[in-house]
């Protein structure tokens, strides 16, 4: 199976945020979309509008704890580590991107085809399609 098998099952629509934005603004986001990443985003003259990087729930929890109440007003490039971004591609197998996920701890992975992103894959959706994999698999076992 391969990523884009998930894609096509999920809301075209994926969140973003500026590096500029509050760590507050991000967390509302966060909030309003029912989601617990963003993918954040950076205007670079020569790329256009590029993902840089992930701004997740464990971000915003950092922030407050480090900084109190102040952590809410600081930006979240402050908490993103732009040289990191760990990204696959929609024809990259599940397994692959599950040890990518493992290897760099992490548990949402932006999806980008051509320099494009068109996506973003969660632990939680690889778990739910190998369940659904091996349900499948064990129903034609079973018949």
């Amino acid at each position: 199976m391969q990523v884009g098998d998930i894609l096509r099952k999920k809301a075209a629509r994926v969140a973003t945020v500026r590096m500029n934005e509050t760590v507050a603004v991000a967390a509302q986001l966060m909030r309003a979309s029912n989601i617990s990443a963003l993918v954040v985003k950076d205007v670079v003259r020569t790329e256009g509008n590029t993902a840089v990087g992930m701004f997740t729930e464990r971000d915003v929890v950092r922030a407050i704890a480090q900084y109190g109440g102040a952590g809410a007003n600081m930006r979240v490039s402050q908490f993103v580590a732009v040289q990191q971004l760990v990204s696959c591609t929609s024809t990259d197998t599940l397994d692959h991107v599950r040890h990518l996920m493992n290897k760099h701890h992490i548990r949402h992975v932006p999806v980008i085809d051509n320099y494009s992103l068109i996506g973003v894959v969660s632990m939680r959706d690889i778990a739910t399609a190998f369940d659904a994999e091996a349900t499948s698999t064990a129903t034609v076992f079973a018949a």
